[in-house]
């Protein structure tokens, strides 16, 4: 009959073919007892497959009550914890060998649904070394995180770790998104056959032909337009007044993706001359009622949060026009992706933000639109 301590001595003379097969013996003659699974365990261990070798040992926490066992396991759990630090140690440090791995990047940390949240905080804590309480205030159920900045070469190694273990990230330098191309539209000539007037980087005006089946994706978001008013406490020594700055509109944001060009249209309500070009105001007014909250027509025709203005109805009217000929994604999560960098103002303040809204003063705000706009190109690209 099979015994423990041939398992074990096989084990420790690394005779891990010999070992696996006291191990199935030892299942099929007892299968109750509660060694099994932690060799089995430590079987997937010695022969590097960690991921298994975690798994088990954290079933055997789950499952078993024997006091000694669990002791055992949770020792080889903290001994691959160890491990897996050192080899991340290691790959950053073989990773910085490469002269572009210094490149200032970004790690982003996708979506993380409710049933998954609790696992994705505990392997998140993991590789992080940070407390589950953080983590768990950081892992977000809608929306893109800015989760870490660095050198890229260490962020392709949490990145690429975190993708194993099942958590979605993805990863990019600043530089990657410098470099697409930024047309700032002014008025579309020709909506049949696609044409924009448009500005580049340094003012110029030009015309870009294209044909829709080019736009593989289209971004929007809301900038937030600030006013400052004096606002008065009494509570305040000597009834003091201060300057309040505060929101008072919103600059509506389109984006269309053309990445066989590496350029990005974008299209602001503020800029757009609706004097010029096409004449939205022909497209039918009409809109079929839906209750269906996936409706994007729907959703735009009855935000509350927009007055409807001349500016306004025109923009509408030229999404609608959008709508009608384009049927690609429509990233829309801009402002949760953005509350989680606007505090990231030094590296912010690197990024040219392409945005035409007359403005008193610089705002985080549009820089953040750039860089959500430039991560989905990225990411529609597999640039991780």
């Amino acid at each position: 009959m099979t015994d423990i301590h041939q398992i074990a001595a096989a084990l420790e003379a690394q005779d891990y073919k010999q070992a696996a097969q006291l191990i199935k013996q030892l299942q099929q003659e007892s299968p109750e007892n509660p060694w099994v699974q932690y060799y089995i365990g430590r079987y997937y261990e010695l022969t590097n497959n960690l991921e298994k070798a975690e798994k088990t040992y954290k079933q055997i926490l789950r499952d078993i009550t024997n006091p000694k066992i669990a002791s055992v396991a949770r020792q080889g759990i903290q001994r691959i914890e160890t491990i897996q630090q050192n080899l991340r140690e290691q790959a950053i440090a073989t990773a910085k060998n490469d002269p572009s791995s210094q490149e200032p990047g970004l790690l982003i940390l996708e979506a993380v649904s409710p049933e998954d949240k609790p696992a994705a905080i505990q392997i998140i804590s993991r590789v992080f070394q940070t407390d589950v309480y953080t983590t768990r205030m950081q892992i977000q159920s809608r929306g893109w995180r800015l989760y870490k900045t660095g050198p890229i070469a260490e962020l392709r190694v949490y990145g690429q770790e975190l993708l194993n273990a099942g958590i979605s990230v993805f990863w990019a330098t600043l530089a990657d998104i410098q470099q697409i191309q930024i047309f700032r539209v002014q008025y579309f000539q020709s909506v049949s056959s696609p044409a924009v007037v448009c500005k580049d980087n340094l003012d110029r005006l030009g015309s870009i032909e294209f044909s829709w089946s080019e736009v593989t994706q289209q971004v929007e978001g809301l900038l937030p337009m600030f006013m400052e008013m004096m606002d008065y406490s009494p509570s305040r020594r000597n009834d003091e007044f201060r300057h309040k700055e505060i929101t008072h509109d919103y600059a509506q944001m389109c984006d269309l993706h053309i990445p066989s060009r590496n350029c990005i249209l974008r299209i602001c309500d503020q800029s757009y001359d609706f004097q010029k070009g096409f004449d939205f105001t022909k497209i039918p007014e009409a809109i079929p009622a839906s209750s269906n909250p996936k409706d994007k027509k729907y959703r735009r025709r009855n935000s509350p949060q927009i007055p409807q203005t001349t500016t306004r109805i025109n923009w509408n009217h030229l999404l609608e026009m959008l709508d009608e000929q384009l049927d690609i994604t429509v990233w829309s999560e801009f402002t949760p992706f953005a509350e989680t960098v606007l505090d990231y103002t030094q590296m912010l303040s690197k990024i040219d933000s392409h945005v035409e809204v007359d403005r008193k003063s610089e705002t985080p705000w549009d820089p953040a639109f750039q860089l959500y706009s430039g991560l989905a190109f990225l990411r529609s690209q597999g640039n991780s």
